[in-house]
């Protein structure tokens, strides 16, 4: 450990501080708290109908964190804390047709010179489905269906 320090010290005598940026890629992994967990998961909802409305548009949430040296997290910038924040500004609620689209993750760090604040951030549009009022009025029988009692397929009832 000590001929770490004393390589980082060196090579920051030598190059000066441009290197201590690449400092948190080099030595992320000496950190066993700062997990690099990626999951892509992807719902297709076709907004092709007029069924939906778009509610809030650039509703986002962010979490922050805290690293010394660049490398040693002491505060992770966790993605959950961002999507809870970001429920919580959509004003998102269960039990309503209510979808997040165009979701997009960002991940930044503003490195200085003893320590750097990571910071996850969750951008995304909050729409809402419109449920087709006339399926729920008129619905339409299944095609195999027979015809309601007292009509008979075919004819024309006469008053």
């Amino acid at each position: 450990m000590q001929r770490i320090i004393a390589l980082l010290g060196l090579a920051a005598l030598v190059s000066g501080c441009a290197s201590m940026a690449m400092l948190p890629s080099t030595f992320g992994s000496l950190n066993p708290s700062s997990a690099s967990l990626e999951i892509h998961n992807q719902t297709e909802v076709k907004l092709t109908e007029g069924n939906f409305m778009v509610m809030k548009t650039n509703v986002v949430g962010q979490s922050r964190g805290f690293s010394l040296l660049g490398f040693i997290t002491l505060v992770p910038a966790r993605f959950q804390t961002a999507m809870d924040r970001l429920y919580v500004k959509a004003e998102m609620q269960s039990g309503k047709p209510q979808t997040l689209g165009n979701v997009i993750m960002e991940k930044t760090s503003a490195y200085w010179i003893l320590f750097s604040i990571p910071r996850v951030s969750v951008r995304a549009d909050v729409v809402e489905f419109i449920p087709n009022t006339a399926a729920i009025l008129f619905p339409r029988p299944p095609p195999d269906s027979p015809p309601p009692e007292g009509e008979k397929s075919g004819t024309a009832k006469s008053l």
